[in-house]
């Protein structure tokens, strides 16, 4: 007798159940849920504090990224109960229009005990007699399934899922031991990512506190100020085209403005979705990145930067990138964290927020001391060196978790 049964999903062990997200939901009233309707909760009834409400911007098609407790916008504690889509610890919550495929859960450690969740989203409660909030989310988070929704799309201009869609949804379900044990596994892998990026981030505010305390609160007077243009050796600038992309994975991704982000100084390589082939990598660009220069970007989201301590990827429409021999990316990338508020001012307007490159290297700096300046590097130099030792240790805990989830929740790798 075979140890193995073909289901909708795949091969599965012949002892595991394959269920419906409908079996899986907890008896309690409301266990799944949609959003209020649009006019119940547009942007009159926000306030400043309160009740905050998750959208789109608060899940991920990243399976790390379980829950993004910002950006929130807030409706009274009355409103959210009139409307009553509460989400709370073990939710599990899913993007129904727009970015489909988006999941998140709460844990529990997140900065509020209830949310509500907003007109675009969906809301599930297992039964935690029948299968762990955290597994459910490992295999709804997981590629095949973000696949697998994507298929289920019932929008026409927008992508759309409903109640419908997400009750039928299927889960393969192992005995509660090897379920267990998938979890340990798979929550062990994702830990330990999550302490690398915590000390990336101690990392990173321990070198702005250092530049601030130098630099701002101990300037001298008598520092020459220059424009950043004269420190600047090579733009990267390939704007104005655009290469031909693939969406398969290539040595080469293409780093986007959703790659950047305020909270941290490395490019986020899980958000891009587009690679650009070892051909066109080699014949399209005008130039190429180098490590350690700086990526910024001049048009839509203005304002975020990073290093790229990686030396992975190549840049095209709506970031450039900076090289200076003179001063430090460490120094660069410092001075553009102190002066965020000052960047997004250089906005020209038009129908999205934009910054002229000759604006941009027209920013006045104040040049400490070379000597001052070499001392800086070497201090915040440990720090960035360690922040890039983390990231590819982060990348290979990573494509050992994306490599064991699928073998693991299939049965292909067994634990018991």
């Amino acid at each position: 007798m075979s140890e193995w049964k073909e289901t909708d999903i795949g091969q599965i062990p012949i002892h595991w159940y394959i269920m419906t997200v409908d079996e899986i939901k907890a008896p309690s009233k409301k266990s799944i849920i949609s959003g209020p309707f649009g006019s119940n909760i547009s942007a009159k009834y926000f306030v400043e504090s309160g009740v905050p409400v998750v959208r789109g911007n608060n899940l991920s098609l990243d399976i790390q990224t379980k829950f993004k407790d910002n950006g929130f916008v807030f409706v009274t504690e009355e409103k959210a109960n009139e409307l009553g889509t509460w989400a709370e610890k073990n939710d599990i919550i899913f993007t129904a229009v727009g970015t489909i495929g988006q999941v998140g859960i709460l844990l529990g450690k997140e900065k509020y005990s209830k949310y509500i969740i907003s007109n675009k989203q969906l809301r599930l409660r297992v039964n935690t007699e029948v299968v762990e909030p955290l597994y459910a989310y490992y295999w709804f988070a997981s590629p095949f399934m973000i696949d697998m929704i994507l298929q289920r799309n019932t929008g026409s201009s927008v992508p759309l899922i409903n109640l419908s869609v997400l009750k039928s949804l299927l889960i393969p379900l192992p005995p509660k031991d090897e379920r267990i044990s998938i979890l340990n596994i798979l929550s062990s892998l994702d830990d330990k990512i999550d302490l690398l990026h915590r000390q990336n981030a101690t990392l990173e505010k321990m070198a702005e506190t250092l530049f601030r305390q130098w630099f701002v609160e101990e300037a001298k007077e008598e520092w020459e100020e220059v424009e950043l243009g004269n420190l600047i050796d090579v733009v990267i600038d390939n704007r104005g085209k655009t290469p031909p992309t693939v969406e398969f994975e290539t040595e080469y991704p293409l780093i986007e403005v959703n790659a950047l982000n305020s909270q941290s100084c490395l490019v986020d390589y899980t958000v891009i979705r587009k690679y650009v082939t070892k051909e066109t990598f080699d014949t399209w660009f005008r130039k190429h990145l180098k490590v350690n220069d700086i990526i910024i970007s001049t048009v839509g989201t203005i304002g975020v930067f990073s290093i790229h301590l990686a030396n992975k990827g190549c840049i095209a429409q709506n970031l450039v990138g900076l090289r200076s021999s003179r001063i430090s990316s460490y120094f660069l990338y410092c001075f553009f964290k102190s002066n965020i508020e000052t960047l997004i001012n250089l906005d020209i307007g038009g129908v999205q927020p934009s910054i002229k490159v000759p604006h941009l290297l027209g920013l006045k700096i104040k040049l400490p001391p070379k000597d001052l300046l070499n001392e800086f590097n070497e201090s915040v130099g440990i720090y960035f060196n360690k922040i890039a030792i983390n990231q590819t240790q982060i990348r290979t805990l990573t494509a050992l978790r994306d490599a064991l989830l699928p073998k693991l929740m299939s049965g292909e790798v067994r634990v018991v």
